[in-house]
């Protein structure tokens, strides 16, 4: 009997060093392998590609040899176009083949997607586990491509240039019904070595959203109720992570910590972290409103020592916009008395921004903004992106929405509305660039409190400083950075090779000293000088152990050279006999608490501990995982590995 071939394709967004986790494709072919006819019936591969792999590279690699009789594409806004090529070569080696797409992007869109891309037959609408087991059953059974009517949740072509919708397929209620990917071996977890194969662990502890906010639509789960796996399946997954000594699990979750099973989930995290020594960190999308059970799990992993960026995902402080946003009954808790309490504990802390968003404005945006810095160790800036399905591209009229499609991708950007207009735009993505390169990635962690309380300068002012820095700079070695300001509206990848300049070379170090020095310093006290710059050069210092290819290290930054030891199963590069002004973090906690800093200066020599293998994430841009290179105290790495953790930030 000739087994029937089905291949199913995922691209992730950022090329890497390691692989990105295909969960997705992992659930649907877990799924349809626990029916014992398809299973007997089909060999199906999962084909995952890198983010940084071009259309070119994909079809070669593809189709060297023989097609296969069905390809499913997990489809997102960076790879639809591409994925859409790929269909169009598929079809000229196998014309009777069919060609599946399913993802965010193409649910519901099957107008768009057939009349722009004739080579794909169907269109999957909802949760694909189920419907694709029901694909291969009518591909089993003889059924064309074009009479798929009995199968819920897709839409299909029916011929001369029609299509049909089916009924909407109900959401799975019992999601332990989904075969784990990770505990049938159906994922690969390890490489040629042994080690563990991808850059974090993806798990999903459960699906939904009861929000429906106007630009999101969390795989068509939103306004619904949150339906979760069952903990003895997520314990599992987790132990079996922590055997391959997985760093950091990250949820899929829209709103952790929102359920009682989230606690449950973090207390066996912590047992088997305790037991087995991993993981060391799980990040995840927090529960917006902060309830009780929300402290019990931060106070939780603080004892326990596991790390999370806890994350403020406000998007806006301006109460238009939120009106906009249908988030402005949402009742997001007091943040600034959460903030607090978070920073005066020592756990890190970050908030989301969308920059965009009709009814925002360049002022009422930098107003909230320094209002969020006022309280957070970094702030994440994103560009509004208008998404399919969502309310914002339904109500495009109605907020005078002009937008363009991406150069390489599917999204559509925004060039103005009703409350901001092209040239506002263009500014504020010079701001978001930047802002994203030294306080989100974060070039400067610690500086950003001191500059604030001692130097009487808004981190919105000094980000501004550094644009205006860099405009007017002739020196070669600002090359990189300009680059980056004035692409930033029209290349939405350009900010990797620029946190690769910083990190990596002497060249943009001694550059942005030279700003601060020039620039900032002289607008400070006078008597608050040296310790500023004590913290300004911390941040320098304490910049993950990376050196760009090809270029030779300066004996300051030549980390990567340095001695290897093992913490706690982690390997990391020490400089040892460093003499320092100032304990820049403690400095900074006594700021945020209120009190006297004076202990904390003076010279002192310690080491510094910086985790290993930071190119595998440098260019990434994932400022959720890079935190986890930075340099370290002596004092923070053995104070809190009586705990068993690691701190950052």
């Amino acid at each position: 009997m000739t087994r029937r071939q089905v291949w199913l394709i995922q691209q992730g967004i950022w090329e890497m060093a390691l692989e990105s986790m295909p969960l997705a494709a992992g659930y649907l072919k877990a799924t349809a392998l626990q029916d014992e006819k398809l299973a007997a019936n089909f060999d199906i591969k999962i084909i995952n590609f890198d983010g940084g792999k071009t259309l070119f590279g994909m079809a070669s690699e593809l189709f060297a040899g023989e097609a296969p009789d069905i390809i499913a594409f997990s489809v997102l806004g960076w790879n639809f176009r591409s994925f859409a090529a790929l269909a169009e070569t598929y079809k000229q080696l196998k014309p009777d083949g069919w060609v599946v797409f399913g993802g965010n992007h193409v649910a519901n869109q099957a107008k768009r997607v057939f009349g722009m891309f004739p080579d794909v037959d169907i269109v999957v609408n909802g949760e694909g586990e189920f419907t694709f087991c029901d694909l291969l059953h009518a591909h089993l059974d003889g059924k064309a491509r074009n009479e798929l009517g009995g199968i819920l949740g897709i839409s299909f072509q029916s011929g001369h240039g029609g299509y049909v919708t089916t009924e909407e397929r109900p959401r799975i209620e019992d999601l332990d019904a989904i075969a784990s990917p990770v505990l049938t071996g159906t994922l690969e977890l390890t490489d040629d070595e042994g080690n563990f194969r991808y850059d974090v662990a993806l798990m999903e502890t459960n699906r939904g959203c009861p929000y429906r906010c106007s630009f999101c639509y969390w795989g068509g789960a939103v306004g619904q109720r949150v339906r979760a796996f069952s903990r003895e399946r997520l314990r599992q997954e987790v132990e079996l992570f922590a055997k391959h000594k997985v760093h950091t699990i990250v949820m899929c979750d829209a709103n952790f910590g929102m359920l009682p099973i989230d606690l449950e989930f973090v207390e066996d995290v912590i047992e088997i972290r305790q037991r087995l020594g991993f993981p060391k960190s799980i990040e995840t999308s927090w529960a917006k409103n902060k309830s009780k059970l929300f402290y019990q799990i931060v106070s939780a992993m603080k004892e326990a020592g596991l790390h999370s960026s806890f994350t403020l995902a406000l998007q806006t402080l301006n109460p238009d916009a939120l009106e906009g946003m249908q988030r402005r009954n949402m009742k997001v808790n007091d943040w600034e008395s959460l903030a607090e309490w978070l920073g005066k504990e020592g756990m890190a802390c970050y908030a989301e921004l969308i920059w965009g968003a009709p009814g925002e404005t360049v002022e009422s945006f930098m107003e909230g903004y320094d209002r969020l810095a006022n309280h957070v160790s970094r702030v994440a800036v994103y560009p509004m992106l208008i998404l399919p399905n969502t309310a914002y591209a339904e109500k495009r009229a109605e907020h005078g929405l002009i937008t363009v499609r991406g150069n390489n991708d599917d999204f559509m950007y925004l060039i103005a509305h009703n409350t901001m207009t092209p040239q506002d735009n263009r500014y504020m993505h010079r701001f978001i660039f930047f802002s994203r390169l030294v306080a989100e990635n974060p070039v400067f962690r610690f500086l950003w409190g001191p500059l604030r309380e001692l130097g009487g300068l808004t981190q919105s002012e000094t980000i501004r400083s550094l644009i205006d820095w860099f405009e007017r700079s002739t020196d070669p070695a600002a090359e990189p950075f300009q680059h980056g300001l004035n692409s930033s509206f029209t290349d939405s990848d350009v900010l990797g090779p620029v946190v690769e300049y910083v990190y990596g070379t002497v060249e943009a170090k001694e550059e942005l000293r030279r700003w601060w020095r020039e620039s900032m310093l002289p607008r400070v006290p006078s008597e608050h000088v040296a310790l500023l710059d004590n913290a300004f050069e911390y941040d320098l210092l304490t910049l993950p152990a990376y050196s760009s290819p090809g270029r030779e290290p300066s004996p300051l930054y030549a980390n990567e050279t340095l001695p290897l030891v093992e913490v706690e199963g982690d390997m990391f590069h020490v400089r040892h006999n460093v003499t320092i002004a100032c304990d820049v973090p403690a400095m900074c906690l006594a700021l945020r608490r209120g009190e006297s800093y004076a202990h904390t200066v003076g010279e002192q020599e310690t080491s510094l501990y910086y985790k290993a293998g930071a190119r595998n994430f440098v260019t990434s841009t994932n400022h959720e995982e890079i935190v986890y290179y930075m340099g370290r105290l002596a004092r923070e790495m053995f104070s809190d590995n009586r705990r068993g953790v690691v701190s950052h930030d």
